[in-house]
């Protein structure tokens, strides 16, 4: 039996006799109350494996010392595999930050995807991460800009999905920001600092946050400052639908 077919079994073995949850007030009253719901995604994390093949990555978000985890993990033929409940907070962005937000994981859906980060990705897993999206999307009403990669969210750490992630695709579905046509150039006391800020990169390492965005947006590699076309992109992000909304005081309308 394959690894993925044993964790599976083990895991509607221990569905069927799984107790229910002990109180977690030692001394306190329990006076159960209805006013409450679950944790509510607000933004996925797509994530690449790294690995060169899906059973070692499941190895690895299941291996209890290696404290990694995942929601789901779509192998190269498509199969999703769900590791995680959406209900709670998976173990995959780490120190992450993006907009005013500091801790991804607690807000997310983590999405690993099989993939050494050398090397296109699947056709089946792509069909496949984007019916995932769809459902995701119908469950929890996350916003398109709110798709994003790992290393957008944790720049000076990560930069995974690579630049062979084709986002372009992802966003004529309705997922992440995307621009076909920017202008030329930039409108005039544009600051592409503020600018990248504004669509929600921490800019503690500029340098950092702007080879994300080139990574992310050029399939490019490069921390160096944003050209004029760089920051026409930027600009015109900034103008989609959805993404973050600029003020004139940051020098862009």
């Amino acid at each position: 039996m394959s690894l993925r077919g044993l964790v599976l079994l083990l895991s509607l073995s221990i569905a069927a006799c799984a107790p229910l949850p002990a109180g977690q007030g030692r001394k306190a009253l329990w006076h159960a109350s209805p006013n409450f719901d679950q944790r509510r995604p607000n933004f996925v994390i797509l994530h690449q494996t790294t690995n060169a093949t899906v059973d070692r990555a499941l190895e690895t978000l299941i291996d209890p010392g290696r404290k990694v985890s995942a929601h789901y993990l779509i192998g190269r033929d498509g199969v999703v595999m769900q590791l995680v409940d959406e209900a709670a907070r998976a173990w995959h962005a780490g120190e992450s930050r993006w907009g005013g937000m500091s801790d991804l994981n607690s807000a997310s859906i983590g999405i690993e995807l099989d993939n050494t980060g050398d090397e296109p990705f699947a056709e089946p897993q792509i069909a496949a991460l984007l019916i995932l999206l769809a459902e995701l999307r119908e469950r929890y009403r996350i916003p398109a800009a709110n798709v994003l990669a790992h290393g957008d969210v944790a720049p000076t750490r990560k930069v995974d999905p690579s630049r062979y992630f084709p986002w372009r695709r992802l966003a004529e579905a309705g997922f992440g920001l995307w621009c076909d046509k920017p202008p030329a150039s930039p409108p005039a006391g544009f600051d592409a600092a503020l600018g990248l800020r504004a669509l929600g990169y921490d800019m503690t390492q500029a340098a950092a946050a702007r080879a994300a965005f080139r990574r992310h947006f050029l399939a490019q590699e490069g921390d160096v400052e944003l050209s004029a076309s760089e920051q026409a992109l930027l600009h015109c992000l900034l103008a989609q639908p959805g993404s973050a909304v600029p003020t004139t005081a940051s020098g862009y309308e």
